[in-house]
């Protein structure tokens, strides 16, 4: 099993890190030409997902990223990578994937409070993980969902993290709390 992690920008050592702790295989998106390697599953990592969406066209991945998450590969987004997914962005005219159908609040909690930690109970079908370590760095949130994605978890009645078919996106990081729970259901997401 091999994980493809975009690392154009942002976070993506973390993620690479996590899974590989787990025995998976991960290899770096770069370039258009890294795309010819097989994976059986996508991590979309936080950063600064104008970046991120604006590397992905001008390195001539996005039409084929696209195209593998529309055909149900696996993919792990947290932060930007949230962001790159959502169909609608509520403060702003910018769209990337548009897989997703939630519309997202980017820096949703404002330069003041830019991180934070919170413990929050995990819900729906990730209900087994309990209580989760969630770390916030000038997150969005996900402030609508249409009727068949699932809620996986709020803080303060805000949407923090969902699942619609392969797709798995969250607001905060994962791959920095320590608690490898998420990476593990993504694995298993990638096995059925």
């Amino acid at each position: 099993m091999t994980v493809a992690v975009l690392a154009v920008q942002g976070a993506f050592i973390e993620h690479e890190k996590m899974l590989q702790n787990l025995g998976v295989e991960t290899i770096e998106l770069r370039q258009k030409e890294d795309l010819k390697q097989p994976f059986d599953g996508l991590v979309l990592p936080g950063g600064e997902s104008t970046v991120q969406g604006k590397l992905l066209k001008e390195l001539g991945m996005f039409d084929s990223l696209k195209e593998k998450i529309e055909e149900g590969m696996p993919v792990l987004a947290t932060c930007a990578g949230l962001i790159l997914l959502a169909e609608q962005i509520n403060n702003d005219d910018k769209r990337y994937f548009q897989t997703l159908p939630v519309t997202v609040k980017r820096n949703a909690y404002g330069r003041q409070l830019g991180s934070f930690h919170f413990e929050g109970a995990m819900q729906g079908s990730l209900q087994e993980l309990g209580t989760y370590p969630m770390e916030f760095i000038r997150a969005p949130y996900i402030a609508e969902v249409t009727p068949e994605v699932e809620v996986l978890a709020q803080v303060d009645q805000k949407i923090v993290a969902v699942r619609y078919q392969n797709q798995l996106a969250m607001a905060f990081h994962p791959e920095l709390s320590g608690d490898d729970r998420i990476h593990q259901s993504f694995i298993k997401m990638m096995d059925n």
